[in-house]
């Protein structure tokens, strides 16, 4: 079994020698090696892409928006996941987007789950018709199993900033708090004169 570090270090000499520059590839080295701890096939899906692209020409958005196309192009997934990484603060503003057509779109994935973590909210994802929550970079849940699946191209990839909500109601928080306050000591005549400062000499 390959260790986490042998992952790293190859990605990233293998995206250095598909022409892309060493800040992407070490960002790639890293982002390969969280897609295969997650078992979501990162080291077969930067395979086949990066033998798919190299020596061509590869396109990011220019800006990030509401919706983002290209007239003759697939999106390369590593200058999109930057590009979106680097707008964060536009990302949560416009909150709902959509990127058409969308090469080897597994490899957003880290670049998304990162981007949860610097805006501190989660993101959903969905890649054609299988959605990915992505939580803080702490987990990924999948809509269904994903695991050994290579997505070579995707028509419609939608990103989704959700607001942060508690998981329980205003009533359960009132019933643990009424237990919590069990703990709480009353105020005696006691604790006042040991309070901070009672008790002292006057040296004036």
């Amino acid at each position: 079994m390959r260790t986490s570090s042998e992952i790293e270090t190859i990605s990233k000499r293998a995206t250095r020698a598909a022409g892309f520059p060493w800040g992407i590839a070490e960002e790639i080295g890293k982002n390969i090696k969280t897609l295969e701890l997650l078992s979501l096939t990162g080291i077969e899906n930067l395979n086949l892409y990066l033998r798919s692209v190299k020596g061509k020409q590869v396109h990011g958005p220019k800006e990030i928006c509401a919706d983002n196309s290209l007239e003759s192009a697939a999106y390369c997934p590593f200058y999109t996941g930057s590009a979106l990484l680097d707008s964060a603060n536009k990302v949560e503003e416009i909150s709902n987007l959509t990127f058409h057509s969308v090469n080897f779109p597994i490899l957003l994935i880290p670049f998304l789950n990162r981007l949860s973590e610097k805006i501190g909210k989660k993101i959903l994802l969905r890649i054609d018709d299988v959605d990915f929550l992505l939580n803080l970079n702490k987990f990924i849940s999948v809509s269904k199993d994903f695991e050994g699946i290579v997505i070579e191209s995707a028509k419609i990839v939608r990103i989704e900033v959700l607001e942060n909500e508690n998981s329980f109601s205003e009533k359960i928080w009132d019933e643990l708090y009424d237990l919590s306050s069990e703990t709480f000591v009353e105020e005696t005549d006691r604790l006042k004169e040991n309070a901070a400062g009672a008790g002292l000499a006057d040296n004036d």
